[in-house]
């Protein structure tokens, strides 16, 4: 059963507004509803990653401790504008501006009651960074006769980066709630530390921004086929086996055995390739050229007699390594080092280096010096 109005002690004014409250309760949940699913939908088709979406409904115990302090200032319940609200949390700070940007198109600002607290801070202050909007629910977005009020509401939605959220929430903890005057020292303590946190938002958006500037760089050099100006690393690598650079290979050992070629992930072999001390694109190409018909004697040596039909992709890449680690010297140990980096039983493996040493030594690439 829900609490007796009168038991809050508000006054007649705060009290009809509690009651208009209670009367609206179905529209407040519904437009919590919309809300929320308006966002989730915007916010995934837009590819946008964030960190927390967040709705409530204000509680009535709530409601009624805000108006016992300042009840007085609101003429009706659709004066305030927090019954219903949203929070967005981001991740970086720039995602803040789209997701805002979202917003606007989804639903109607009321602009001159919407604040950018980032923009309020004089040059030598920290503190609180939100972006509130208060907004409508638009006839577009949603109508209903038998709720007409759910276009009148006023909500508010907070945006604000996971850093932001941090700070806003030891703030409120430690400098609001308490309801005790904060020393001196402990203000300008929370103000240095305030700084710091809007110094790491901002550096965590340049690291992004930069890292994304050199991976379309990366992207480039690719593309334009400058191997040896682009170190080997994850992002290179993946960037070069866009370009498939081990299937005319696997295709010419599938044809031994008119094999059906599955297609495999490469990018285990990328661990292998450092181990081999590879530092460029240019030394993977290097070593496509000049060992790739080695690899494929090895290949034929190993498969021509046997009725294998479907082969991984991957044999290319496999076959490669294992001829350019004969080639430099490399023995037993060295083989089942490789695969032991892919993975897998580390007995079988010394078992497989040994049978590939057997193959390669009725090979002539393995005598070359």
């Amino acid at each position: 059963m829900p609490e007796n109005i009168e038991s809050y002690g508000l006054d007649l004014h705060c009290s009809l507004i509690l009651k208009e409250y209670r009367e609206l309760n179905p529209v407040f949940f519904k437009a919590e509803e919309i809300i929320r699913k308006a966002l989730e939908d915007s916010i995934h088709s837009n590819g946008i990653y964030i960190n927390a979406l967040e709705t409530r409904v204000k509680t009535e115990k709530s409601l009624a401790g805000k108006l016992d302090l300042k009840g007085g200032k609101y003429g009706g319940i659709f004066d305030l504008t927090d019954i219903v609200g949203a929070r967005i949390i981001t991740f970086y700070s720039d995602e803040v501006d789209k997701i805002s940007a979202l917003v606007d198109r989804i639903f109607d600002i009321d602009w001159a009651n919407s604040e950018d607290k980032r923009r309020q801070h004089e040059l030598n202050s920290f503190g609180y960074n939100s972006l509130h909007y208060i907004c409508r629910i638009p006839k577009r977005l949603y109508s209903n006769p038998d709720m007409p009020q759910i276009n009148s509401l006023r909500f508010e939605i907070q945006m604000r980066t996971a850093i932001q959220h941090v700070w806003a929430t030891m703030y409120h903890d430690i400098g609001y709630k308490s309801g005790i005057e904060i020393p001196k020292d402990y203000i300008r303590n929370l103000n240095r530390l305030a700084g710091m946190l809007e110094l790491a938002d901002e550096q965590f958006s340049l690291i992004r921004t930069n890292i994304n500037d050199y991976r379309r760089q990366v992207q480039q050099l690719v593309a334009s086929g400058k191997f040896d100006d682009i170190h080997l690393n994850g992002d290179s690598f993946a960037s070069y086996l866009k370009l498939k650079p081990f299937t005319k290979l696997a295709q010419r050992i599938a044809a031994i055995n008119q094999a059906e070629v599955h297609i495999a992930s490469s990018l285990p072999f990328l661990e292998v390739l450092k181990d081999l001390h590879f530092e460029t694109l240019g030394d993977v190409e290097r070593m496509i050229r000049e060992d790739s018909d080695d690899a494929y004697a090895l290949a034929v040596y190993q498969i021509g007699n046997t009725d294998i039909d479907i082969i991984a992709s991957t044999i290319a890449i496999q076959d490669l390594c294992l001829v350019h680690i004969i080639k430099n010297g490399g023995g037993r140990d060295a083989l089942t080092h490789m695969f032991d980096l892919l993975g897998g039983n580390p007995d079988y493996n010394r078992d497989r280096a040994e049978r590939v040493l057997t193959a390669a030594g009725q090979l002539s690439f393995s005598h070359k010096k």
